[in-house]
């Protein structure tokens, strides 16, 4: 299985979408229950400290802010949606653009909370999956959340994409 030339167009539209939807669940928490946005002013931090040699911090709220940090921080959370979009056209059937299904998307979303758990919250500061964290159980199912969100985002996006293309 592999992407098409043709397809990159829909699959970067979809890691688009799937990380708007992801991006308005967290509004609607912000809005409806006053849950905090996820910061990724503080990705951008981070990516901005790598070239230093920096990769890890004790706490990156903490650790010297850097120019441009919130727009490296958004360009990364948009580029890494559409680099798992790109992985999901990849690993499914060359048909799922064209008739997408749910269960891979959510699976894949649920798999992507690798990412978060063991590499930006340990360099982060908040230990593996959040252990370090204030309460490390409602991190971690905020982020498992988060990620379920983006799957079904997947989805959904794939289903507007398949419409518009």
């Amino acid at each position: 299985m592999s992407i098409e030339v043709s397809e990159l167009p829909a699959a970067v539209a979809v890691g688009i979408g799937a990380t708007l939807v992801m991006d308005l669940w967290s509004v609607f928490l912000k809005r409806a229950f006053n849950i905090p946005t996820p910061n990724y002013c503080l990705v951008g931090r981070w990516l901005r400290h790598i070239p230093e040699g920096t990769f890890r911090h004790k706490s990156i709220s903490a650790a010297s802010p850097k120019p441009a940090e919130c727009a490296v921080g958004w360009i990364a959370h948009y580029a890494i949606g559409i680099f798992f979009a790109l992985m999901l056209v990849q690993l499914t059937p060359a048909s799922w653009l064209e008739q997408p299904t749910l269960p891979p998307a959510v699976i894949l979303g649920l798999g992507t909370v690798v990412l978060p758990f063991f590499v930006l919250q340990p360099s982060f500061g908040l230990g593996a999956a959040s252990s370090k964290a204030p309460n490390p159980t409602q991190a971690r199912l905020r982020s498992l959340m988060n990620h379920a969100i983006f799957g079904i985002g997947l989805y959904i996006a794939a289903l507007a994409v398949r419409l518009a293309f």
